[in-house]
């Protein structure tokens, strides 16, 4: 297919792609509709219908997704909803299942796992090879004591035997959680600190950006940090034959894979954990997030279903780690009997074409990944629709960030002008996205198709009133059944209540600003809790980075309102220059200029400053909040853990700049 660049950018609300018939008829919400209309007596003639009704009527709405996906119960359910409230609602009661049962309901030769690594070829493995592995580990998790609710824990990045490890471990119903191994030791031990595990799963190293790193150093010092591990399986997967003498109570990953074995499930309660999510940490110890095997169950098959459009035969992949909830997200491709794509390594090395190059090797039908990514393939001006087959990819994720118009239009001019482009929002709180794709809907430049089925998104004034096309705090003011079923070691719910009720009473505040529009679709502009305010004028950060980074000369950006309720301050741009690019008069009144036109005189930066990186947190995400927080007099070690961070050689700019303002004000 020919790729030619639209003749003029394109601006936030113009139709890029729309469903041909034909393609709506093949679509799963449709076949979805039709046997609501057959089953149930339900006939909804648009989205929003079936949109409203399904956030409305809950319980009629997720007893027919338990129904559709033929959900296997070992114990029927007595009530879909037993108290409609949050935090707290109580989903599915008397109900038992197993999350990983459902996971291997396909046992054939049908590829379930395609694996790829900076220094591995693509190599698969089978739905039977699959269950024959974790059957095998499984079995060797019972010989080493572990029982339903025990903790298993791993130190992995995003390989095949990170998913057997968990998968073996929820038969059992005991609990998982899992770190990259890019976490720092202080980052790890923080977080399974927190939930007491008895197994650690670990690899001796790993390769990123073509260099190789040793961990099992690490892992030692974890050991010594968590009292009560009993068992550390390592992986090979940096060299064939690990040094692990430095390490208590090892066991090599052969030694559970040593015999074969009949796999059964635990059934647990709907509401049985079944893994841990954390936030990132960026203050204090993070909170240790804990979802169930049945919330998580019915809302993935929902979401990748129903809105991602995925079946059996799609190969479905998400640029993730183990650390990041969209590793959650996409190993739930197997609910569907879908094949996942697993790669392991930097989506940068050698050059931003290696993840278009995965795609093109393995005939990958939907492409997940960061609208960050997305712009970073826009300005390396590369175009993979050109440079590889990519004649499978029918549909294509982002999230992470807001994706703007252009990133849309980049996907439709040099990816793939026929795809169906999501870009969702979500997070680790609930596991999913809730606002986000649609297959029968148009996709819009810089919007979100859609609010999630039994997703009761709102956009709220400061009174708490819903507002439609104005942006507002997103909400959500019905109970879901992903939502957390409490943090581990928060026995009072505080954290809990803090984290997402104090704004508004009995409705979840997610900390992004929204607009929704009339027509159901969402533009997201960033986080609330870091907005711009100029003279009045509210904006999410997102329209700030846009702009600055749609200048060539620019790779990346932060800025930083320093306001205060009450009082204003001073508006702070940071700015990393392309290589042998300086931040000289001339640039800055460009950024300037753009700044004045295409956002407001009042967003024109009264200081900018070029540093050498931005600094995220382990998950990609800037460290807005934090920064702000450490710029208005907050000292670091109270704004901001270190291990946290990324790459926390970034902040050194940052404190050295507080310092010098508040020598400055003294």
């Amino acid at each position: 297919m020919e790729h030619e660049a639209s003749a003029e950018p394109v601006s936030e609300g113009t139709v890029l792609w729309q469903s041909s018939e034909e393609q709506k008829a093949r679509a799963n919400i449709t076949r979805y509709l039709r046997w609501l209309r057959e089953k149930k007596g339900l006939d909804f003639s648009s989205y929003d219908d079936l949109w409203a009704w399904s956030v409305s009527d809950l319980e009629a709405f997720w007893a027919s997704i338990w129904e559709f996906f033929e959900v296997k119960a070992h114990r029927p359910y007595t009530r879909v909803l037993a108290e409609r409230r949050m935090p707290r609602a109580r989903w599915f009661e008397g109900a038992e299942l197993n999350y990983a049962e459902h996971a291997l309901r396909r046992r054939d030769d049908h590829p379930a796992v395609v694996f790829k690594s900076e220094t591995r070829p693509p190599s698969t493995l089978s739905y039977a090879e699959l269950y024959s592995q974790v059957a095998a580990v499984a079995a060797g998790l019972r010989r080493l004591g572990v029982q339903r609710g025990d903790r298993v824990v791993a130190y992995m990045p995003n390989i095949p035997q990170a998913l057997v490890a968990f998968l073996a471990a929820s038969s059992i119903g005991a609990v998982w959680s899992s770190c990259s191994p890019e976490f720092g030791i202080r980052a790890v031990v923080d977080r399974f600190r927190l939930i007491e595990p008895k197994v650690l799963f670990a690899v001796d190293g790993y390769h990123y950006n073509g260099r190789p790193f040793e961990r099992l150093t690490a892992v030692a010092e974890i050991q010594r940090h968590l009292p009560t591990l009993e068992t550390t399986v390592v992986v090979p997967y940096l060299d064939d034959q690990p040094v692990t003498g430095g390490l208590g109570n090892v066991k090599l990953w052969d030694d559970l894979l040593g015999e074969t074995a009949e796999l059964s499930f635990e059934p647990v309660p709907f509401e049985h954990p079944l893994w841990v999510l954390y936030s990132s940490g960026t203050t204090g110890v993070p909170k240790a997030i804990v979802q169930g095997h049945g919330g998580i169950l019915l809302e993935h098959l929902k979401a990748l279903s129903l809105h991602l459009d995925l079946t059996s035969e799609d190969r479905f992949f998400w640029f993730t780690t183990t650390g990041w909830m969209m590793w959650n997200f996409l190993i739930s491709g197997l609910l569907l009997g879908t094949t996942i794509l697993l790669y392991d390594g930097s989506p940068g090395y050698p050059d931003m074409r290696a993840l278009w190059q995965f795609a093109g090797e393995t005939g990958m039908t939907y492409f997940g990944t960061s609208a960050p990514y997305i712009l970073s393939c826009m300005k390396a001006g590369i175009e993979p629709g050109r440079e590889f087959n990519l004649s499978s990819l029918r549909a294509a994720g982002s999230t992470g960030a807001p994706l703007p118009p252009e990133g849309f239009q980049w996907v439709y001019d040099k990816v793939e002008k026929d795809l169906l482009l999501g870009s969702v929002s979500g997070g680790t709180d609930m596991c999913t996205a809730f606002v986000l794709s649609c297959p029968t809907l148009p996709v819009r430049a810089g919007e979100l198709q859609c609010r999630g089925l039994g997703a009761r998104v709102e956009a709220y004034d400061e009174q708490g009133h819903p507002v439609v096309e104005e942006v507002g705090e997103l909400v959500i003011t019905e109970p879901l059944p992903s939502m957390p079923l409490f943090f581990w070691n928060d026995p009072d719910d505080r954290r809990y209540q803090e984290s997402y009720f104090d704004m508004f009473p009995g409705v979840w505040r997610h900390g992004d600003w929204i607009k929704i529009g009339r027509g159901g679709s969402c533009v997201i502009y960033g986080r609330s809790d870091s907005t711009l305010n100029r003279a009045g004028v509210r904006m999410g950060s997102s329209e700030f980075y846009r702009v600055v980074e749609d200048i060539p000369e620019i790779v990346d950006s932060l800025v930083v309102d320093t306001g205060q309720l009450g009082s204003e301050g001073r508006l702070l741009l940071f700015v990393v220059p392309r290589s042998g690019v300086s931040l000289d008069e001339e640039l800055q009144a460009r950024i300037g200029a753009k700044l004045r036109q295409e956002l407001s005189p009042r967003y024109v930066p009264d200081e900018m400053h070029a540093v050498s990186d931005i600094p995220r947190t382990l998950n990609g995400k800037k460290l807005e909040v934090p920064i702000k927080r450490i710029l208005t007099g907050t000292p670091p070690e109270k704004a901001v853990s270190p291990d946290a961070i990324s790459n926390p050689q970034a902040m050194h700019f940052f404190i050295d700049l507080a310092r010098s303002l508040q020598q400055a004000s003294s």
